[in-house]
């Protein structure tokens, strides 16, 4: 499936992986970046169930972006268990331009395809996702 903003396709990999996490829930997270010609999105890492947030963050780099997903678990007021599917556009300021733009160009095509998602964050630093505003917008 190829993005018609910026031509750039999605691996069958990605959708694979997105429907194991969310129907699944056998992964904690997933992230995926475009290969190194920009021609494609492929799946980056993905987290065990048992993962935590701060192994989620660890995997986001300083100078480059990347799309993930972050399956979260909360309580909540009224005790009930509950769970978040995050989309995350992660573009550091650090990152090149080129990859900024085709991230940029590329986020609504390939965030389309993932049905399931309840929560959309970008971030350009850490500050921007820590896990205080993630459970400040898991409560909405």
């Amino acid at each position: 499936m190829a993005n018609a903003a910026s031509g750039v396709a999605v691996n069958d990999e990605c959708m694979l992986k997105f429907g194991e996490l969310q129907s699944k829930r056998l992964h904690r997270f997933i992230t995926f970046k475009m290969d190194d010609k920009f021609k494609e999105i492929i799946v980056d890492k993905v987290g065990e169930r048992e993962a935590n947030y701060d192994e989620f963050i660890t995997t986001l780099p300083e100078n480059d972006c990347r799309y993930a997903i972050y399956d979260f678990d909360f309580v909540t007021a009224e005790d009930v268990q509950k769970s978040r599917i995050f989309y995350i556009l992660w573009s550091p300021q650090s990152s090149k331009v080129k990859s900024k733009m085709l991230y940029a160009s590329s986020n609504q095509k390939f965030k389309s395809g993932l049905n399931g998602i309840q929560v959309e964050m970008q971030a350009t630093d850490i500050s921007d996702i820590d896990i205080a505003e993630i459970k400040e917008r898991a409560q909405r």
